[in-house]
């Protein structure tokens, strides 16, 4: 690389959510409680899945893998976030900055795929149930998750290979929490429209090519279901509203913000939260109060965990009264 196109910024300025020292204070609490609800709820429903052998299924398999990008989302820029709640120079350093951009790529990337996967998982198990064992095989689950890490990572490192090499030179300040690559493309001292358009069909290509495939999945679902018996019906709704949901509310910001990358509104930051924060926390929450199997499996591991707890603490006590 020659020097006219060299990076001399060493680090980038995160304006944050806000400058009002009381709501920064406000936003470390509220901020800090929902970062530990989502990695404690998610982790809750990854060991469920693990240890609870009725569990042991392609759709739980799967819910599982979504649980475990949720909290690795949500990891890539929260505690930071946190963190700079109480700092007075929120700044990042480059190398941390194009770090970030690769995770948030990676992560909401595969998310997208996985959710499509599970969209399959549905569509198989309504609409071909006779073939649903030979069809979701084991097999077939782990390439699922394997393809949809993959096309993460391609989607991800095509992304940074036309961000890394852009010169910045001057303007080091991102209005918004973390390295968003819309905000932060813009400030390269050259003319980015080209990379602008390739940022964006990268983008948009990913994001509406899953979301069409994801909503012609759950339209023939839905038609499926409607043909059945009203038992059947009912049972198939409480399943599909749960996935369905949790589509909407993934989608919904990400085709916002990266269909449509280079025109910044003030609203983006409260999307880059949702899909960020909220959306990880939504999940566990969703298809736990939504799902009897796995709120009784929930409940078994809480009472086993307790009930074991209760005897070891007896017996520390039985064992003091002895001696």
């Amino acid at each position: 690389m020659d020097k006219a196109n060299s990076s001399v910024v060493s680090e980038f300025v995160l304006l944050g959510l806000c400058s009002s020292q009381k709501l920064q204070l406000f936003y470390f609490v509220f901020f800090s409680m929902l970062y530990m609800v989502i990695v404690l709820g998610n982790l809750l429903i990854i060991l469920t899945v693990t240890f609870d052998t009725s569990l042991h299924s392609p759709m739980y398999f799967l819910l599982g893998n979504l649980s475990f990008i949720d909290i690795c989302q949500a990891s890539f820029a929260t505690p930071k976030m946190i963190a700079d709640f109480l700092s007075e120079h929120k700044t990042i350093s480059f190398s941390g900055c194009i770090a970030q951009i690769f995770f948030i790529h990676l992560f909401t990337g595969g998310e997208m795929v996985l959710l499509v996967s599970m969209a399959y998982d549905r569509y198989v198990a309504i609409c071909k149930p006779l073939y649903y064992v030979i069809i979701m095989s084991r097999r077939t689950c782990t390439v699922l998750v394997t393809i949809s890490w993959a096309v993460g990572l391609v989607h991800t490192l095509s992304q940074l290979s036309f961000t890394v090499n852009l010169p910045f030179c001057g303007p080091n300040v991102v209005d918004s929490f973390f390295c968003d690559l819309p905000r932060v493309t813009k400030l390269a001292c050259l003319d980015s429209n080209i990379i602008e358009i390739l940022i964006v069909v990268n983008s948009g290509v990913l994001s509406l090519s899953t979301f069409s495939l994801l909503v012609s999945s759950y339209t023939i679902i839905l038609v499926t279901v409607l043909l059945k018996s009203s038992a059947a019906t009912a049972k198939a709704f409480s399943t599909l509203a749960s996935h369905i949901a949790v589509v909407i509310l993934f989608f919904g910001p990400c085709i916002f913000i990266y269909v449509w990358p280079f025109t910044i509104y003030p609203v983006d930051k409260l999307l880059g939260i949702f899909y960020t924060v909220f959306t990880p926390i939504l999940n566990p929450i969703i298809y736990t109060l939504r799902n009897r199997d796995m709120k009784a499996a929930i409940r078994k591991i809480v009472n086993y965990y307790l009930r074991s707890r209760i005897l070891s603490e007896m017996s520390l006590v039985v064992r003091a009264s002895l001696h």
